[in-house]
């Protein structure tokens, strides 16, 4: 089939296809992008937390309404995580002052040197005196897990020096020390003369902070062997055995009424609440864009088949006289489809360049990943199918115009 007749009788009426054509290149390029966005929120929502089985950990936190001592509170601790282990189901038990994805927690610089005038990193602070590898389910790449002496016990109310062996994750391991073993190392909590340097004991394989921050930072974290005492309440991280989380929340939470001779206040949790809370905004936004593209995909179609109808009826004595000169009616439906292809191709072509362009504001604006070749590519192609398919219902109508229809109505 010859190009030139068809590009020709565009020419003469190209308010239509130049319609069509930016209709298809705005609906690609922000297309593209959605899907782009949607893709990388997809993988910042399902980023693992390091802790082996979420649907099987919660944590209560718990606060006692007396007014004993540090000594005191330092018993009570103990005792509730005791009871606590001896619930049936539990797994591990860990007293930890933050959790995974909590959007609760403190962070600290970290350093190399202590004569550094900027820190090195910024990571998460996990301080436990129970083994976060048992309770969490952590997986330990290199070195060990805290041996029993190298847990302490710190009064908040007083200056004591922090314990001096320390775990961290693997990704801060390797900001600190690429391409190098972090066992044996030594870092430092803040810069200046009153940092206070600790060696490394352990590398753990992921564990991501309370904030979860998106970025290399949101798994930087580190695990101090301390049990902190002096303030009322604590906070209890508790793993059980697969399916039994829900029966195990009640059972611990009446055990630790039952075991407290005062009243205490209990809040539950379940970390996979607070990855659906961390989250709640980027999976808006997801099935927000996800909408906004199946309506670009709908509304262009719409478009090219009303378009399409449109030129069938203008045309049609046009049709019936090609008809009656012999043209088949194959040659009538390559025409039309033809016809929209070259159109869809042009708005293709322009939807490439709106895409590209659209990312790179994105990127420079919202510090975005550049959009990969193959959503441009398999956006085009999706394009072209659909133009394909919306124009083959009026091409089809076209062709079957007979010609004594065409010049009754003529």
């Amino acid at each position: 089939m010859e190009i030139r007749p068809i590009l020709s009788a565009m020419l003469r009426n190209k308010t239509g296809p130049i319609l069509v054509a930016l209709q298809v290149a705005l609906s690609l390029g922000i297309l593209a992008n959605s899907l782009h966005i949607v893709n990388e929120r997809r993988e910042v929502i399902a980023r693992p937390s390091g802790l082996s089985d979420e649907a099987s950990t919660f944590y209560f936190t718990v606060r006692n309404l007396n007014s004993d001592g540090p000594e005191q509170q330092l018993a009570t601790m103990k005792r509730e995580a005791d009871v606590l282990r001896a619930v049936p189901g539990v797994v591990a038990v860990a007293n930890v002052t933050q959790m995974p994805l909590s959007r609760s927690g403190s962070n600290s610089s970290v350093a190399l040197d202590q004569r550094q005038e900027r820190e090195s990193a910024i990571a998460s602070q996990y301080v436990s005196g129970d083994s976060l590898v048992k309770a969490y389910g952590l997986k330990v790449v290199d070195g060990r897990d805290f041996l029993p002496n190298e847990y302490v016990e710190i009064n908040e109310n007083q200056q004591r020096e922090l314990p001096k062996q320390l775990i961290i994750s693997k990704p801060l391991a390797d900001k600190l020390w690429p391409g190098q073993s972090a066992v044996g190392k030594t870092m430092f909590f803040g810069t200046g003369e009153g940092s206070q340097g600790t060696q490394i004991v352990g590398v753990v394989e992921r564990l991501q902070s309370a904030h979860a921050e998106v970025g290399e930072r949101g798994d930087f974290a580190v695990h101090i062997p301390a049990r902190l005492y002096g303030n009322p309440g604590a906070l209890y991280s508790i793993r059980t055995e697969p399916g039994q989380r829900d029966r195990v929340i009640k059972d611990a939470e009446e055990a630790l009424r039952k075991s407290s001779a005062t009243p205490i206040i209990l809040e539950t949790k379940t970390v996979e609440e607070d990855r659906k809370n961390r989250y709640r905004a980027d999976m808006a936004l997801s099935w927000m864009l996800i909408t906004v593209s199946v309506l670009l995909l709908l509304i262009t179609c719409s478009g090219i088949v009303g378009m399409a109808s449109l030129w069938v009826t203008q045309r049609r004595k046009q049709i019936g006289v090609r008809r009656a000169l012999g043209a088949r009616k194959l040659d009538i439906l390559r025409y039309f489809i033809m016809e929209n292809f070259m159109i869809t191709s042009a708005g293709v072509f322009g939807g490439v360049l709106f895409g590209v362009g659209l990312n790179h504001l994105l990127v420079s604006k919202l510090e975005m990943a550049r959009l990969p070749i193959p959503y441009l590519i398999g956006g085009a192609i999706v394009f072209w199918a659909l133009g394909i398919l919306a124009a083959y219902g009026p091409a089809w109508r076209a062709a079957s115009i007979s010609p004594a229809m065409a010049t009754r109505s003529a």
